[in-house]
């Protein structure tokens, strides 16, 4: 990460930005051409390197990206269910293998076979109906379930703008130190995978003293099974945006950026018409409600990398820069987007703010368990009987979450991934060990993340399943740290070569392997996979065993 770069791409602004800009410049094509390079470069006053490193970084960018006109999904989910060879051969009777390229994922893990073309997704038995939508006769007409058990706070009945809008009110009234109190009081813990202290965190950045702070939503779900921040963006986005507000009013920030993955096109519209209407009713701009606070929103199309999910990555992303982790110290709440204090947070994260402050800190605090306190979202793939989005209080049974709320599995399951590609993979006969809380699945060896499921059936080898995950790390690192740039890249290899070439791993240069990139690595993309693939080693060693030595 370049500060000076960072001075450079904000010095006009969030309005003028530099990674929109390169955007902007392979709408047409899929890619910018060199012309459009020296020209924004110019007028970002950066290098061709900068702009380069950049534009071949992103799926959306990179020139490989030219001419593609429809895009299959090649999420985890998709895959374990294994529709997506049907969706290619369909693909291919209209399009030529030229204009095919691949996303990841697109959050239509409830019922697969997905897919993009146009600006929009498209899943289920859309594909059977292609030659309708490339005359613009269809639309794709997604439905799931979503559920509660317990307290409803994300999957409440959604009310009136201006009740939304009347607990900004009152906070605005309340004071600065009130509402971070009533947060704190909370114990809200960050729902992105990390599980951080959102108080701690708010108030970290509070106390930096700059006229310029940015609020940042991560609404970058790159995690394939999770679905649940789309659901929030697409169903009740007004919650995500005053949750935002709320923040920027306890920090003194005054701008708020919502960076959405290219991959969900219907949450970017969706956020850009509930800003208008905001807009409309005079909710953003100066002295909100006769106060002094200020605030407005920017949102940012995402060009398709995992990595920016992680919240430094993010930031020079949205700088325009490579999206490279950044070495911390210094954090983002002291020196964050544009060198300036910056609170990153994702959308389910946020999106609890509004009850919080309407209900006070207590109340959700009474919610869950002692150290892993409210509600959590999880996100159930098309292996369950019923599945959908459902909310629970946190230490609900996970048996509960399988086998009432998902109504069981609908065909043979031998694990499940929970928690995203760095989450962990967990055995079917540890369903009645876990609840769905953080601290119950340390406890037990795993990560709850983003509480996403991707299911494994019994027909699928998990050598395979293990090679996707190396294979899937090797694509989206960064490629700053050696152990996830290089260490996913062997680990890749030396399970294709077990697969194909009948190779034996060596047992101990494999775990020195894993070693290696949970010690090394700078973030959790190459840090967090060796998890699954020890949950894989652990539970299903018998299978597993004749590729290695």
């Amino acid at each position: 990460m370049s500060k000076n770069i960072s001075e450079l791409s904000g010095r006009k602004g969030l309005d003028k930005n530099l990674f929109e800009a390169l955007g902007n410049a392979a709408a047409k094509t899929g890619t910018p051409d060199a012309e459009s390079l020296e020209q924004i470069r110019n007028e970002f006053l950066v290098g061709k390197s900068t702009v380069y490193g950049t534009t071949s970084f992103y799926d959306f960018l990179r020139p490989e990206n030219q001419g593609k006109k429809v895009y299959l999904c090649n999420g985890s989910a998709c895959m374990t269910a294994g529709t997506q060879a049907n969706v290619k051969e369909k693909l291919n009777i209209h399009f030529k293998a030229e204009e095919i390229g691949e996303m990841c994922c697109l959050g239509r893990c409830h019922e697969n076979s997905a897919f993009f073309y146009d600006g929009q997704n498209y899943s289920g038995k859309d594909i059977e109906n292609l030659s309708n939508i490339k005359d613009k006769k269809a639309n794709s007409a997604e439905n799931y379930f979503v559920g509660c058990q317990g307290k409803s706070i994300l999957t409440a009945p959604v009310e009136p703008i201006e009740s939304y809008f009347n607990i900004l009110r009152d906070a605005l009234k309340k004071g600065q130190d009130a509402v971070l109190n009533e947060i704190k009081a909370s114990g809200l813990r960050g729902r992105g995978g990390a599980g951080f202290s959102m108080g701690f965190k708010l108030e970290s950045c509070k106390n930096v003293n700059d006229p310029t702070k940015f609020i940042v939503c991560n609404a970058d779900e790159g995690d394939p099974g999770a679905y649940s921040d789309k659901y929030i963006m697409e169903q009740r986005p007004l919650s995500l945006l005053l949750g935002m507000m709320i923040a920027g009013f306890v920090v003194g920030a005054s701008k708020g950026v919502v960076y959405i993955r290219g991959e969900y096109p219907e949450s970017i519209k969706i956020i850009e018409e509930a800003i208008t209407q905001l807009k409309s009713r005079n909710y953003l701009g100066d002295n909100i409600f006769n106060s002094t606070f200020n605030f407005d929103f920017k949102v940012i199309h995402a060009q398709g990398a995992y990595i920016c999910g992680e919240e430094t990555a993010l930031l020079s992303s949205i700088e325009g820069q490579r999206p490279e982790v950044r070495v911390r110290p210094p954090y983002p709440t002291q020196q964050g987007l544009f060198n300036k204090p910056t609170v990153v947070n994702n959308v389910e994260t946020l999106a609890n703010l509004p009850f919080i402050i309407q209900n006070g800190g207590k109340a959700y605090a009474a919610v869950g368990t002692q150290k892993s306190s409210g509600t959590k979202l999880v996100s159930l793939d098309s292996f369950f009987n019923r599945p959908g989005i459902y909310e629970v209080d946190m230490g609900t049974p996970l048996s509960f979450v399988i086998n009432e709320l998902g109504q069981g599995f609908r065909t043979d399951v031998k694990a499940m991934h929970i928690g995203g590609p760095l989450g962990g993979l967990v055995p079917v006969h540890k369903i009645n060990d876990l609840s769905i809380d953080f601290d119950s699945f340390a406890a037990n060896g795993f990560l709850l993340g983003h509480a996403s499921f991707v299911c494994i059936p019994k027909a699928f080898p998990m050598i395979d399943y293990l090679q996707h995950l190396f294979q899937f790390t090797a694509h989206e690192s960064c490629g700053k740290c050696f152990p996830c740039r290089l260490g996913s890249t062997r680990g890749a290899e030396m399970l294709g070569k077990a697969i194909d070439e009948q190779y034996k791993i060596d047992k101990k240069l494999f775990a020195d392997l894993l070693q290696t990139m949970e010690i090394g690595s700078l973030c959790a993309l190459g840090g967090g996979l060796p998890l699954p693939v020890k949950n894989a080693l652990q539970y299903f060693n018998n299978e597993l065993q004749t590729y290695f030595k």
